[in-house]
């Protein structure tokens, strides 16, 4: 199991442990919540199963997870998140009619991304999509909703990145 707990002092930042690893994280920019809504950028307080991970080559070693790792293909990898849309939450193909989110991102924060199962096995409209274990900004800047690791970090934690993982965020 991952256990993500606020940092003292500053709930836009956590904790990660994962077996004896303790690492650094962003959490998001309204901090934790267990409330999710679309755009309100606060992380879901909730145990999210790790399901499978994304990758981008030529930008970050490709961590030694054991669980299905894809490759992102620039302007072909997307997510949507358009909450009214029968994709809403999932990967989709760009170009996309409705609001969907770059997977090739500018910056290098999908470089490595793990899904994790919230609001993806049991969806509602607007409960909130993309919410990813991802590559953090240098000094670790809030996110808009997921949890965040130094890429360095990402790499130490793969061996604890499985199918049947859980990554826990707490109050």
């Amino acid at each position: 199991m991952l256990m993500v707990r606020r940092a003292p002092g500053n709930p836009r930042r956590g904790i990660l442990c994962a077996g004896p690893l303790r690492l650094p994280c962003a959490l998001g920019r309204s901090g934790t919540t267990i409330f999710k809504r679309e755009g309100d950028g606060a992380t879901p307080v909730a145990a999210m199963d790790v399901l499978s991970a994304w990758h981008r080559p030529g930008r970050m070693a490709r961590p030694a997870a054991p669980l299905p790792i894809r490759r992102i293909r620039a302007d072909v990898d997307g997510w949507c998140d358009a909450p009214n849309h029968a994709a809403y939450n999932r990967h989709v193909r760009l170009p996309f009619p409705a609001s969907a989110e770059r997977m090739a991102r500018a910056d290098r924060l999908y470089n490595f991304v793990v899904v994790l199962d919230w609001n993806i096995r049991q969806r509602g409209r607007g409960r909130g999509s993309a919410i990813f274990l991802h590559v953090a900004k240098p000094g670790y800047p809030p996110t808009q909703g997921c949890v965040a690791v130094a890429p360095a970090d990402m790499l130490r934690l793969a061996p604890y990145l499985r199918r049947g993982a859980r990554l826990v965020v707490q109050r």
